[in-house]
This record gives C-alpha cells, sequence and structure tokens, in this order.
C-alpha cells in the first residue's frame, strides 16, 4: 500500500462547500477540517487509475452550529 508522501492545501471555502455537500448529499454531518479532508481525497482521486483511498474525518459539525447561520 501507498502511504502519504506530500501534503495538498485546501482553502477555507472548498472545505466549507465539501462540508456542506457531505450534509447534503451524504446526510454526514462533518466539520470544516472533515470537508477538507474529503476535498483532499477526492483531488487524489481523480489522478489515480485504480485504488483505494481512505481518509478520516477529524471533526463533527456540532460545534460549527451557532456560526453558520
Amino acid at each position: 500500500p501507498a502511504f502519504p508522501d506530500g501534503r495538498i492545501a485546501v482553502g477555507p471555502d472548498a472545505a466549507h462547500e465539501m462540508a456542506r455537500r457531505l450534509a447534503q448529499e451524504e446526510g454526514l454531518f462533518v466539520g470544516i477540517s472533515a470537508g477538507a479532508a474529503m476535498w483532499a481525497a477526492l483531488q487524489v482521486a481523480k489522478s489515480l487509475e485504480e485504488g483505494v483511498i481512505v481518509t478520516l474525518f477529524p471533526d463533527g459539525g456540532e460545534k460549527y452550529l451557532s456560526i453558520t447561520g
């Protein structure tokens, strides 16, 4: 298996949008860090011809309830 060998920069807008999409499309109430993790995993997936990608969602969305409007 391959191991991570780099970093992928994810902007706050992309992370927020992915967290929103995960909630709306998949029913997963995740936080901004988890949105960034998923966004990065999808970028890696675009560059692979085959294989399995595993990512961890490091936070939930509960702590953001008061700031999401």
